[in-house]
């Protein structure tokens, strides 16, 4: 099998890499891809995707990034008749629309924080003036991770939503999960729940971010979580995308609120998350391309059970000087040579000549698996320690409380 994969951050070099792991995949190829991709699969200019999975005959495409899905690649390619992985346009406004998606969930029954939509400031103040802090503020379109305030100062809520559309929604307590579920439209296939980490800094201090970590699985969490969710949450929501016409076919990932009362659902997307996509991926036995192929041709129901790895994963994000905020750029990535025994992803590298430097916000993922969540600790942090970004930093806390055997809150 062919297999070309369209994006070129952490989460693409993930796939590519249990792609490349998969011996039915036989030829890989990804666009525009990264340096640390081109160890794993060849590597092209993204011009037109229709032309570039035309140039490599390619038996799947997997779309990687959430932009393009909303923008109607997976239909483009459908339409040229390839097999895809990723939503069409319509399915993706779950993750291009927050308004949209907490409609769906509305009208599918699925549970959710309560929420109120605005798009004036006047709206915003008097919303808020029936709130008690902390405010959730989220903008009403794609933020790559960013588009999200959680704050106890009103002016910083207030100020995050001018000139935008936004979602404002109750606080949610409890610990949050992160659930990719794998679905052609009908059969639904849940991988293992993981747990991410947005804020900047230890002790989840700091603004968000695209993800400064993860792990899975998660040792704490209810025995009957992955059920629970698949059935109130996942199964509604694809028969009411497929009721409203626009059948969903892809990964669904859930993130969800363990709250008080419940599960309730924070967000959806449209795509593998990441972090959460390197930790979950490095404890998959299962061939990958197979199985993203099945979603794509509609044959899931068929497909043999999942098998995973024993032990536990973790990834530490590598970030660069001044992320989130103002990243910088240029500063040369060295030591990589002397990592062995884990998975060095590249989300934001690239050539300066014969020099690798950053070239965004986060650098670098660094995955371990061990026995349990303390040795894929130590592996992780003891391989982070061998890199050296003038200026870098991450979070040194990542699954500390997991492997503690505290519940994480």
């Amino acid at each position: 099998m062919r297999v070309l994969v369209i994006g070129g951050g952490g989460r693409e070099h993930a796939l590519c890499l249990a792609l490349s792991r998969d011996h039915g995949v036989t030829e890989l190829f990804c666009a525009p891809g990264n340096p640390g991709i081109a160890q794993v699969a060849e590597t092209l200019p993204l011009t037109d995707p229709v032309e570039v999975a035309t140039k490599v005959s390619a038996d799947l495409v997997v779309v990687g990034p959430e932009a393009p899905l909303v923008a109607g690649v997976g239909d483009q390619l459908r339409e040229a008749g390839f097999a895809v992985f990723g939503p069409n346009a319509d399915a993706a406004q779950l993750e291009g629309s927050k308004a949209f998606a907490k409609q769906v969930m509305n009208d599918a029954g699925v549970p959710t924080a309560g929420h109120w939509i605005a798009s004036t400031p006047r709206d915003v103040a008097k919303i808020l003036d029936d709130l008690a802090p902390p405010y959730v503020i989220k903008h009403d379109e794609l933020a790559a991770g960013k588009g999200v305030v959680v704050t106890d100062d009103r002016a910083v809520a207030e100020a995050h939503a001018v000139g935008h559309r936004v979602v404002i929604e109750e606080y949610l307590d409890g610990p949050e999960v992160s659930l990719f579920v794998l679905t052609d439209g009908e059969s639904v296939v849940p991988l293992i729940p993981a747990q991410d980490f947005k804020r900047v800094a230890d002790n989840d201090e700091g603004p968000n971010t695209g993800g400064m970590g993860a792990y899975a699985p998660l040792p704490w969490a209810p025995p009957d979580l992955v059920t629970d969710v698949v059935e109130r949450v996942v199964r509604p929501t694809i028969h009411e995308m497929a009721r409203r016409g626009t059948p969903f076919s892809g990964l669904l990932y859930c993130g969800l609120a363990l709250t008080s009362h419940g599960i309730r659902v924070v967000e959806f997307n449209v795509r593998f998350g990441d972090p959460e996509t390197q930790s979950v991926l490095a404890l998959l036995e299962t061939p990958l391309g197979g199985l993203l192929h099945a979603v794509a041709t509609g044959t899931l129901a068929d497909h043999p059970p999942l098998q995973w790895r024993e032990g536990s994963s973790v990834t530490v994000v590598v970030a660069s000087s001044g992320y989130p905020d103002s990243p910088r750029t240029g500063d040369e990535v060295t030591g990589l040579e002397d990592v062995v025994g884990v998975d060095v992803l590249h989300a934001g590298t690239s050539y300066d000549g014969d020099r690798l430097v950053t070239s965004g916000g986060r650098v670098l993922a660094v995955t371990a698996v061990g026995a349990d969540l303390e040795a894929a600790r130590e592996s992780a942090y003891a391989a982070v320690k061998q890199i050296h970004i003038d200026g870098s930093h991450y979070r040194t806390d990542i699954a500390a409380k997991a492997a503690a055997g505290l519940v994480v809150a």
